[in-house]
């Protein structure tokens, strides 16, 4: 059984389909006139306007520390469990605390080191990554055992397509 195929007219085409679909990219024929309501007139002011407020001066930013506490506390098993588990738990009240430490959240100095001075932290991190790394010592090149042999080895690809192929960021099958 064969069937016959005649060609197919515009109308019963695809091509309607894709011109109801770009039509709202043509302009509209007919533009409509935009009629806007004429202002009120302004009423004439007999009174002066307030002055205006002075020119805000840029607030210094908060240099303080935020202090707290490395704490003691003593637990049930039961509490215990929970807090490695989520990693917090509730207290008691009335649950008296060992305060093992106090020290800034920011720079993570001691209370006694730091009180009444700014945060180190917010003016500049450099304390934390130890200090200067310019001045900072180049790290050693461990020497390896008088008796040992280094045998050349070749080439690791860790980047691109080559690399997740081959099984560097990835365990090989």
């Amino acid at each position: 059984m064969t069937t016959a195929t005649a060609p197919l007219s515009p109308e019963t085409s695809r091509s309607h389909l894709q011109e109801s679909l770009f039509a709202w990219l043509e302009p509209e024929t007919t533009p409509k006139p935009v009629t806007r309501p004429e202002p009120a007139p302004i009423p004439e002011q007999k009174t002066t306007p307030p002055p205006e407020p002075p020119a805000t001066e840029t607030q210094a930013p908060d240099l303080s520390h935020v202090w707290v506490v490395a704490a003691e506390i003593e637990v049930t098993p039961k509490i215990a469990s929970v807090a490695d588990y989520r990693g917090s738990f509730k207290a008691s009240e009335g649950q008296r605390v060992d305060a093992l430490e106090v020290y800034c959240k920011g720079c993570r100095r001691p209370y006694d080191e730091v009180k009444g001075t700014d945060c180190a932290a917010k003016i500049d991190n450099t304390h934390l990554i130890g200090g200067d790394q310019t001045k900072r010592a180049k790290r050693k090149v461990p020497t390896p055992p008088a008796n040992a042999r280094i045998i050349p080895g070749g080439t690791i690809n860790r980047r691109g397509i080559g690399a997740y192929m081959s099984g560097v960021s990835r365990p090989k099958r």
